[in-house]
């Protein structure tokens, strides 16, 4: 029996990591905290440790960690921006990933959270519960005609150009290693980022966190986007300064912004803070723009993203734990003991 502890399990997680590979041999133990360093003595017994975007990584952790017997760290998502790989790989610990748990899904709200901002949806909603009909303040725009920019062309980048094809956009992409064959298969034009920046109507942002894009979207990237655009972001939220981003909505250069991600929701998203005070004051500050739509970093959530990343996440363990290699393109960052 391999046993896997389980950090930030939310109830979702425990179904479908639970009836992933039932009777594998896999015995889970589920924990509601997240790890880091205080809390990485749970996992003692354990010879993996499956984590979340949130959980916390570094050294000492990993330290810690090895220490107790782990000998593998199973991310649970694509990001492994708050993993210390350096400190795994001299720890002889293995990290794994599940790197396309589902695009559409992620692609699918990105489009939805447009079309709510755009069209208003989320105020009409409530306005009808009221019995407010009127339509004054609920006017939109059409996606047909627009120029979508989308910042990143991986699976979930592809899929998201593909959706405003299919509502008749215009839609250039930036990307340091295009797709080309697809690009044109798609009717998709490759430019570089600044052109976008100062042509779309639309920006979405679908790169992955890395040193190079960290606030890649400041008060100079602002200052050269076209007055009124909708700013889309279901990656990562340190891709935009938040600081920059309020300043640009309360000068009203940005039309609107919808967030899946935010730079500071550890210890937020994910979590029920409700009948209590919000000590983050930019994200109090941003939830006070009319124009501003944010959901709690739920893109993935939906019924095939969970069975794959589950199904992916158990398979890794299973392999590694027979000193196999892992499941083909998850990619394995550190050596296996």
């Amino acid at each position: 029996m391999i046993t896997a502890a389980v950090f930030d399990a939310k109830p979702y997680d425990r179904q479908y990591l639970a009836s992933a590979q039932d009777g594998s041999g896999i015995d889970w133990h589920f924990f509601d905290f997240r790890l880091d360093a205080k809390t990485a003595h749970a996992a003692q017994g354990a010879r993996s440790v499956c984590v979340f975007v949130n959980d916390c990584l570094d050294r000492i952790c990993i330290e810690r960690l090895a220490s107790l017997g782990v000998r593998h760290i199973a991310l649970r998502c694509a990001g492994f921006n708050r993993v210390d790989l350096a400190a795994a790989a001299a720890a002889s610990v293995a990290v794994t990933r599940v790197p396309a748990y589902s695009p559409h899904a992620v692609a699918e709200h990105t489009v939805g959270l447009l079309l709510t901002l755009n069209r208003k949806i989320h105020q009409a909603y409530n306005r009808v519960r009221e019995l407010n009909f009127s339509l004054q303040g609920l006017v939109g725009f059409d996606i047909a005609g627009k120029t979508v920019g989308i910042i990143g062309t991986g699976k979930i980048g592809r899929v998201t150009a593909e959706i405003f094809r299919g509502f008749r956009a215009r839609v250039l992409a930036y990307d340091p290693y295009p797709s080309k064959v697809w690009a044109e298969e798609n009717g998709v034009v490759y430019a570089d980022f600044d052109p976008i920046l100062q042509s779309a109507d639309i920006l979405s942002l679908h790169l992955p966190l890395t040193a190079e894009v960290f606030h890649l979207l400041g008060t100079e990237a602002f200052s050269k986007m076209k007055k009124g655009v909708i700013l889309l972001n279901t990656s990562r939220g340190e891709l935009i300064d938040t600081k920059a981003l309020i300043r640009a909505l309360k000068s009203g250069h940005i039309g609107g912004v919808a967030l899946d991600v935010y730079e500071e929701e550890e210890g937020i998203f994910f979590e029920d803070l409700s009948g209590k005070v919000l000590q983050d004051d930019e994200l109090s500050r941003l939830l006070t723009f009319p124009n501003v739509l944010i959901t709690a970093h739920q893109a993935f959530l939906t019924v095939e993203a969970l069975q794959e990343i589950a199904r992916v996440t158990a398979l890794n363990i299973l392999r590694l734990s027979r000193g196999e290699t892992c499941l083909d393109g998850t990619g394995v960052f550190a050596g296996v003991s």
